[in-house]
């Protein structure tokens, strides 16, 4: 069983930036793939990046503002979001694949967090 704890939400202004965290329990943590998905109001849930052993992942809407990363030491994985949207608010889950070489869609993830709220003012 892995447990995920996001953080790092919060109100901010377009063209801000938030840093959320996920931090993971489980002794074979760097051999998850990690994922980070998002869902608005009245929307699906959406990919948003993956980091796997094999490379990183982004969806169109998000490459070149967001960035995913890991730290196997601290069990962690972040969403760096610059440059951000209105249309990026959401709640924003993170996830982790223990079957699936670069997981993408969200039923190629197993465990998955409560979530952390992301608003963006315009």
């Amino acid at each position: 069983q892995v447990q995920l704890v996001e953080s790092g939400g919060g109100l901010v202004q377009a063209g801000g930036s938030l840093r959320l965290s996920c931090a993971a329990s489980g002794r074979t943590f760097s051999r998850y793939g990690m994922g980070w998905f998002r869902q608005a109001p009245g929307k699906e849930r959406e990919f948003v990046a993956a980091i796997s052993r094999w490379g990183l992942n982004y969806a169109d809407s998000v490459k070149g503002r967001f960035t995913i990363s890991r730290d196997n030491t601290k069990n962690t994985v972040y969403l760096q979001m610059n440059s951000l949207k209105p249309e990026d608010t959401g709640d924003y889950y993170c996830a982790a694949a223990t079957r699936v070489v670069i997981p993408i869609a969200p039923e190629e993830y197993d465990y998955w967090g409560q979530g952390t709220q992301v608003t963006v003012s315009s």
